[in-house]
């Protein structure tokens, strides 16, 4: 009735009704009958595997309570209730409108903190307002250079281009010359004097205003992330919110760490291209919430970006010498500030391999307490299993592997299949694969951009063309011929073990396996050493938690895609050669930038010193040793050591997120510490607290053997012996995860120079007394609860 009075000026032959086969019957009859208006019966064709879910839906819609089909036979509802203007009914709610269980979007993280704000790029007036603001910087043209706290001589200017179209020219940046990186250095000695005496809450203020400019200005930002990084309105819309929730949530953390250490100094952060605003963001603002003055390198191919934001931390009141922007080479920038005494630690997200040389560099020229905080890459992977709806997986899969052109640490290179589903769901993929928009990043239809420069793109290209001679090629996507775009491709492998490194773009390996063998991947995945990101597609909560329980890696993500993480809600760092931990946006974060409680002593003599043999043959005593659970654990400890810390890897904690889904951050046992004293009573104590924490451990130290005699009578997972380690042998042992030592400096950058020699992981000196936190590494689990079902207890709140 509704319609035929909304259509009454309308030719009968304008418009239709529809209505599914087998619905709706008496009210079709009536309609021809009354009105004339054609009806169209239409039904869904199909096999039954894919007409299920439609049909369930379908169940679900006509049969809730709320629904008209139901409503309309119900004879104890009348036809007013029935025709009653929905907007009405809306109206009429109020303040009732939302379910109390469902948060409003501001409000998700309680009221310390806001939430970002959001833009809905499927709506057409948000679409318009932000194309309206962004077209202002079309073809603007930025400039942009170091940012001092005295004057510059620098004069090498850069040209800086699209890599979607290399005819924009976005504007030019000046290098830092090494001049002003000394002097830059200079003043950041002053400027921490100044900025670490400030009050954290006014530190707090100033940063919370960062993420305000950052909204204030967020066209110039859409603009200048597209044109400048190649990225999409859907990846700068996520971009700048991340870099705004790092603004709030690290402005709370510096409060809440304010009486827990001193800052340490002058901290260099080196960032990289692909989360240019995000991550050169979070690193600098965590470290300025600490205490700290920075000198801040961001990546060559995306300077610009960082100079704006600069300028507006200096808008929001943040003095330039407690922030001072130094753009360059890493050969010149990087390499001069992660080789200087005045720098006191480093902040770094990028390859493995230059990780591992800024770790050496800091080495022979930094304190040996100088805190390294790396964030590497990884070889991610996800399972399928035959349980898995295939719609979903994808959906996830498309977003894992080829959102921001594959150009994300966290994103899919591995995709292992159950070979019942392979066929089924490889060809889905493929067909999906077609619908993906590939071009200009400014476009809204655009869903794979291009990627950040010519040697990405050779490395890449290069790759692909190795598998295709190989016959290994499974599918491929046309791409435009100008711009820096690589065609998004499927390569087929036996698995993980096949890939030598990672290849950083929108490429993606697939293999099979049997559902009997699902045990073998979870350990060639877990043998490449990598250990960020991965996914697991399944509906056996059971199976679930056994993959969970059994991978090691950063991030886990169930049943949906596995890149993005929010602020403090799905904390985001890696492990083994995926990082150093503690996790970006997580509680444990600004705690490492502060320099704890630290006793230094003098290493007692000793005729014993330990080699690599014998060290060795220590640690593989332990190999089989069993650790206590977490519950208990204190308890059973305290009679040995003492007063031990609580252990952090009982349980997990909850964290505050998006309706739908579950985020839970847990902390584990780093594995085998070795705690070298230098003294029998430092031993004890870094024993006792690394055993708290869920670890075995080796103590090398006089006096050990007696000191410890009754703990190792007990049977805990520790073994002593008296003398002391050669700190060369740390270049060579396996089976150990982590030092722990209170020597005085020129023992320690003994052991940490050894440690910098090694292959692989990076593996930590810890110096701080009794600090449980650097005993552990973070685990997150996010479970998307919607694809499983939805949310039991928000049903239960709409009664």
């Amino acid at each position: 009735s509704a319609v035929l009075e909304l259509a009454k000026d309308l030719s009968r032959d304008k418009f239709e009704f529809q209505r599914l086969h087998g619905m709706g019957e008496s009210l079709h009859d009536q309609v021809l009958e009354d009105s004339g208006v054609p009806c169209r019966i239409y039904a869904p064709v199909g096999a039954h595997k894919d007409l299920l879910a439609y049909l369930v839906r379908r169940l679900l819609e006509n049969g809730a309570n709320s629904s008209f089909v139901n409503q309309i036979v119900d004879t104890s509802i009348t036809p007013e209730e029935i025709a009653k203007d929905p907007i009405d009914v809306v109206v009429g709610l109020g303040h009732n409108l939302s379910s109390k269980a469902i948060v409003h979007p501001s409000k998700i993280f309680g009221e310390q903190r806001r939430n970002s704000k959001g833009w809905d790029i499927t709506d057409p007036v948000t679409v318009a307002e932000i194309d309206e603001g962004r077209n202002r910087y079309k073809s603007h043209q930025w400039k942009g250079g170091p940012i001092l706290a005295v004057d510059s001589v620098s004069d090498e200017v850069v040209e800086v281009r699209n890599p979607a179209n290399p005819d924009d020219l976005v504007g030019h940046i000046t290098y830092t010359s090494d001049v002003d990186i000394s002097s830059a250095l200079d003043a950041a000695q002053d400027g921490f004097k100044q900025w670490s005496s400030v009050p954290a809450e006014e530190r707090a203020a100033m940063i919370r205003r960062v993420g305000d400019l950052y909204e204030e200005n967020v066209h110039e930002l859409f603009a200048l992330t597209t044109r400048e990084a190649g990225k999409s309105l859907l990846d700068a819309v996520a971009e700048i919110r991340e870099a705004v929730d790092f603004a709030m949530f690290y402005a709370i953390e510096g409060i809440r760490y304010k009486n827990d250490g001193e800052a340490r100094g002058v901290m260099c952060c080196i960032s990289p291209w692909n989360f240019p605003l995000a991550i050169f963001t979070g690193q600098i603002l965590a470290n300025l919430a600490a205490g700290n003055a920075v000198v801040a390198k961001p990546a060559e191919q995306t300077s610009l970006l960082a100079f704006r934001a600069v300028e507006l931390m200096h808008q929001a009141g943040i003095p330039r010498a407690a922030i001072q922007l130094l753009p360059g080479t890493g050969a010149t920038v990087g390499s001069g500030l992660t080789s200087d005494a005045r720098v006191t630690g480093v902040c770094f997200t990028g390859s493995t391999a230059t990780a591992q040389r800024i770790n050496k560099a800091m080495t022979e020229h930094m304190e040996p307490d100088a805190p390294l905080v790396a964030e590497t890459g990884g070889l991610n992977a996800m399972i399928v299993d035959s349980t898995a709806l295939p719609e979903q997986v994808v959906r996830d899969v498309l977003a894992s592997s080829f959102q921001s052109a594959g150009q994300r640490c966290s994103a899919l290179r591995m995709l292992y299949v159950q070979k019942d589903i392979a066929d089924n769901l490889l060809d889905m993929l493929y067909g999906a694969m077609e619908e993906l928009g590939i071009g200009d990043p400014w476009q809204l239809s655009t869903d794979v951009g291009p990627v950040i420069d010519e040697n990405a793109r050779k490395k890449i290209t290069d790759h692909c063309q190795k598998f295709e001679q190989q016959g290994k090629l499974l599918k491929k996507l046309n791409v435009p011929e100008k711009g820096l775009f690589v065609s998004p491709a499927v390569l087929q492998v036996s698995g993980i073990e096949e890939l030598e490194e990672e290849i950083f773009g929108p490429v993606l390996h697939v293999a099979t396996f049997e559902a009997k063998d699902i045990d073998k991947v979870i350990d060639a995945v877990n043998a490449k050493g990598y250990g960020l990101t991965f996914g697991i597609h399944s509906r056996v909560d059971r199976r679930i938690e056994h993959i969970a329980s059994r991978i090691k890696v950063g991030n886990t993500y169930v049943n949906r895609n596995q890149i993005g993480a929010i602020v403090g809600s799905q904390p985001f760092g890696g492990e083994g050669l995926s990082g150093t931990g503690p996790k970006a946006g997580g509680p444990q974060y600004v705690r490492r930038f502060l320099r704890g409680e630290v006793v230094e002593k003098p290493a007692q003599s000793s005729d014993k010193v330990f080699s690599t043999d014998k060290a060795q043959k220590l640690i593989d005593k332990l190999a089989k040793a069993a650790v206590p659970e977490a519950e208990g654990r204190q308890a059973l400890l305290e009679p040995f050591f003492g007063k031990v810390p609580a252990p952090l890897d009982e349980g997990y904690e909850e964290m505050p997120g998006p309706t739908g889904e579950q985020n839970h951050l847990s902390c584990h046992g780093r594995g085998l510490v070795l705690c070298l004293g230098p003294d029998a009573e430092s031993a004890v104590e870094q024993a006792g607290t690394a055993l708290s924490q869920g670890n075995k451990v080796v103590v090398i130290a006089p006096g050990a053997e007696k000191a410890l005699a009754d703990a190792i009578k007990a049977g805990l997972p520790v073994i002593a012996s008296d003398g002391m380690l050669d700190p060369d042998a740390l270049s060579h042992l396996t089976g150990f995860e982590a030092v722990v030592s209170v020597a005085e400096k020129p023992l320690l950058k003994q052991y940490r120079m050894a440690l910098s020699k090694r292959e692989g992981a990076l593996l930590p000196v810890i110096t701080e007394h009794k600090l449980d936190q650097r005993y552990v590494i973070e685990r997150h689990l996010c479970i998307d609860t919607t694809a499983a079902g939805g949310n039991a207890s928000l049903i239960a709140s709409a009664e």
